[in-house]
């Protein structure tokens, strides 16, 4: 499933961080679902063990991945994107309740905003 393109201008660890976040959000690699330990992935990919790391590293920074130590990489319950919009839509509703607004037209307001309305 994930490749490195030595050819290609992007770094190997970019181009791994790349992969593994299209693969969590076209639903490829499920929530809880383990990643290859760091060295098969390298042994396997013909990259530095380092390389992997890195990119397992800024997975987690993004909330894409949890390292459970010896239980390994996996796959995080929420993508980094959706646990901001989950903080995003609960700073709106505190906002929207302050504003006396109810739910129904506050919905509303979002739909307007997002163009579904």
């Amino acid at each position: 499933m994930l490749s490195v393109d030595p050819a290609s201008p992007v770094p190997p660890y970019e181009q791994l961080r790349g992969q593994v976040v299209a693969a969590v959000e076209a639903g490829e690699l499920a929530p809880g679902e383990r990643l290859p330990p760091v060295r098969r992935l390298a042994a396997d990919l013909g990259v530095a063990p380092g390389t992997v790391a890195r990119t397992y590293k800024e997975l987690e920074a993004d909330g894409v991945v949890e390292t459970r130590g010896r239980g390994g990489t996996v796959v995080a319950a929420r993508s980094g994107a959706e646990s901001e919009a989950v903080e995003a839509a609960a700073a709106y509703a505190e906002r929207v309740r302050r504003l006396g607004l109810d739910g129904e037209r506050a919905v509303a307001l979002v739909r307007a905003a997002l163009g579904t309305t």
